[in-house]
């Protein structure tokens, strides 16, 4: 399917439905497509599940969504830090659910997702709270644990550069979880600084191929 080349946010995130699981890029701030969030907010969708590695930042992007009450859970490795207040606040009250999944687990299992594994025995986390219950096997010496991939309905995710195909390049750390999320989604949305004419990066540059983003956006200008 060709990528559609949106006008707006609000145009690349029409049809996100109530119950999705979104995976949104970004580590802290780098890479987070604040403004598909912020559309996504006003598009309405609730009762989502969002996969991230934070658990928003400050009272903008992620932290937003959560404030308006349309997130029920969270996955994500880092749920508490000097600015998730947002966060805080809604799980102290019980009014939103936490999965704790070790950062490379959790790319590992989008991975996994995109590249068609049923699942995988990794060793992190063996012996702790987050693998309790979960199956163990013993492999050369070693205990290791069960995981099952992550996939997700839809992908926000933030990169620097698209071509009109959506091909995608990044930008130094903001490169973080988006080339797996685009892999693991049945529909990728990409927030980009630009978009060039189709020829225009080079092949060999090219992180996320085109193949996996759906509709691109170029970002709102900032004063």
């Amino acid at each position: 399917m060709k990528t559609q080349l949106c006008d707006h946010a609000d145009e690349a995130v029409a049809g996100i439905e109530d119950g999705s699981t979104v995976l949104v890029g970004g580590f802290g701030m780098a890479g987070m497509p604040v403004d598909l969030i912020d559309a996504l907010i006003r598009q309405g969708a609730k009762d989502l599940t969002v996969v991230s590695n934070n658990a928003g930042n400050g009272d903008t992007g992620l932290a937003a969504l959560l404030a308006k009450g349309r997130v029920r859970k969270v996955i994500c490795s880092f749920p508490r830090q000097a600015d998730s207040w947002v966060f805080d606040e809604l799980y102290r009250a019980g009014r939103i659910e936490l999965e704790v999944v070790p950062q490379g687990n959790l790319a590992e299992r989008m991975r996994a997702a995109g590249a068609g594994i049923g699942a995988f025995f990794c060793p992190t986390g063996v012996g702790t709270l987050l693998t309790e219950g979960k199956e163990t096997r013993e492999i050369d010496g070693r205990t290791y644990v069960l995981e099952y991939p992550i996939r997700g309905d839809v992908a926000l995710i933030g990169a620097h550069r698209a071509d009109r195909t959506g091909n995608l390049v990044y930008r130094k750390t903001a490169r973080n979880f988006g080339p797996v999320m685009a892999t693991a989604a049945t529909t990728v949305i990409a927030q980009v600084r630009e978009i060039v004419e189709t020829g225009e990066i080079d092949p060999e540059t090219v992180v996320t191929p085109g193949i996996y983003v759906d509709r691109v956006v170029k970002e709102a200008a900032t004063a």
